[in-house]
């Protein structure tokens, strides 16, 4: 059995090593820095709080994203105002300075403006698949069958098809 000292820098030391999962989370959920911060805190809280539980049953950045994601899909529900994500703007250029970059910019935003407006399960599976994550770690993290990880897929696929050719 691990002393509370022995826990806590083993913790902070997998945390810290894998501190990207919560940022993107926060990123992928929260509209604006402060927001961010505040979830950051609470979903490091919640990771701390059930860390004890951690069983090693999956890997600990699985466990991690689990942890993220459902304190994330929490704090969504209980927001009584629709959030737009941080990355959705709008910015007016000149069309004659466009150049292949800035091309490339604009295709990138309308892909998170599309992102924005899957639900907030479907976000959560575009994220992981983004990160490279296989279907196998998908449905163990977001809690759903391989099977529905690739039939959400295909309709996320579907849908941000749609999404992107109306502009």
């Amino acid at each position: 059995m691990k002393n509370t000292d022995q826990l806590s820098k083993e913790f902070s030391k997998r945390v810290l090593d894998s501190q990207g999962i919560v940022h993107k989370v926060c990123r992928m959920y929260c509209d604006n820095e402060e927001h961010r911060k505040d979830l950051f805190q609470e979903i490091l809280i919640q990771l701390w709080n059930s860390y004890a539980t951690f069983r090693g049953d999956s890997k600990f950045t699985t466990w991690m994203y689990r942890v993220a994601l459902n304190v994330a899909i929490q704090d969504f529900r209980k927001s009584k105002k629709k959030r737009q994500l941080f990355f959705q703007t709008n910015i007016f250029k000149d069309s004659s300075e466009e150049s292949k970059s800035s091309l490339q910019d604009e295709k990138l935003k309308l892909m998170h403006n599309a992102i924005s407006n899957l639900n907030k399960i479907e976000k959560a599976i575009v994220m992981l698949h983004l990160d490279e994550k296989s279907n196998e770690e998908i449905a163990e993290i977001v809690g759903i069958t391989q099977n529905y990880v690739r039939v959400k897929m295909n309709r996320i696929k579907i849908k941000l098809s749609k999404n992107l050719n109306k502009n």
